[in-house]
């Protein structure tokens, strides 16, 4: 399996500041990279040899569009920052087609009853989803200090794209926010105590600001139950709540009130932009508020009103 080669390219994705999840993304797809081509070392192979693998994985796994895409872009990684190696043209890849879909949306009342049917810290981080359109993860990865209390704004940081935006703070969880900073500070004073204290930073910030994981301002907003051993940095740090804690619980919510909308946690940051466009809001202002660079994508929800009511008549009632 090349061990020293994937040392590197864990070395290299460090050293690029790419995130953990990233990390791990590309590291899996140069390991299925390797043993499709029966262990051959990445740099005796170009690209014919990926076009064969790209090509494998729609043809033969079924893989959707952006998963080989994001293939590809762990390959481009491995041959381009790792290997150093330029590729050429890889002629024709068979392509996995993306069906065009529309996204599932709660209606307004829908959205209640889940949320009616959920409690305690799982509650407060879906009524985010749907009160301020974030996406799950980065829910989970607000700290302390992303909340701005007085402008009633919520600082997203290192969203999709390592992008920075700025969402509405719904007036209806100021306290709820309020008192969960409360008791992460009881938490934080706690692990203080106990000789820790800190939390995982980003590898630049950490670099940077060598204490700041220990400040109260940069421990996350819903913090794991348990510390873990950051294998980056080797401290003993508090991480934040894992996503499918709350992914299991609005599916059961979702069973609860017996609606069939195949439904998720994504569902409500869909519902966030649809029911602002409801009310008037310019597609450019929910644009800017979901973090999307291109207004095409955003205009999908456009869809998605335009399938809620059709104004022809069936011939059936006429």
């Amino acid at each position: 399996m090349a061990p020293k080669l994937l040392d590197t390219v864990r070395e290299t994705a460090r050293l690029k500041h790419l995130s953990i999840r990233t990390e791990k993304s590309y590291m899996q797809w140069i390991k299925r990279f390797i043993l499709f081509h029966n262990k051959r070392h990445p740099g005796e192979m170009g690209e014919q040899e990926i076009r064969k693998f790209l090509s494998y994985l729609a043809v033969s796994k079924y893989v959707s569009s952006s998963t080989q895409n994001q293939a590809l872009n762990a390959l481009n990684f491995l041959y381009k920052d790792v290997l150093h190696k330029k590729l050429g043209h890889f002629g024709e890849i068979e392509r996995a087609q993306r069906s065009p879909r529309l996204p599932v949306v709660f209606s307004k009342n829908e959205a209640k009853n889940i949320l009616g049917n959920l409690s305690g810290t799982t509650r407060l981080v879906v009524s985010l989803l749907y009160g301020s359109g974030l996406r799950l993860l980065e829910a989970l990865n607000l700290r302390i200090n992303d909340i701005d209390f007085d402008n009633k704004v919520i600082n997203v940081r290192h969203g999709k794209g390592d992008k920075d935006r700025r969402v509405p703070l719904p007036h209806s969880l100021t306290n709820v926010i309020k008192l969960q900073c409360e008791k992460v500070s009881v938490i934080h004073r706690q692990d203080m105590l106990d000789g820790f204290g800190d939390a995982m930073l980003p590898n630049a910030l950490q670099i940077k600001f060598k204490n700041a994981s220990k400040e109260l301002g940069w421990q996350f907003l819903f913090p794991a139950t348990k510390r873990f051993t950051d294998a980056r940095t080797g401290l003993i740090v508090r991480h934040h709540l894992h996503e499918t804690l709350f992914q299991r619980e609005v599916r059961n919510a979702i069973k609860k009130t017996n609606i069939s909308k195949n439904g998720s946690c994504h569902s409500f940051r869909h519902s966030f932009a649809t029911h602002l466009l409801e009310d008037g809001h310019d597609i450019r202002t929910v644009q800017e508020l979901l973090g999307h660079s291109d207004v095409r994508t955003t205009m999908i929800y456009t869809h998605v009103l335009n399938k809620k009511g059709l104004t022809i008549r069936s011939p059936l009632d006429t």
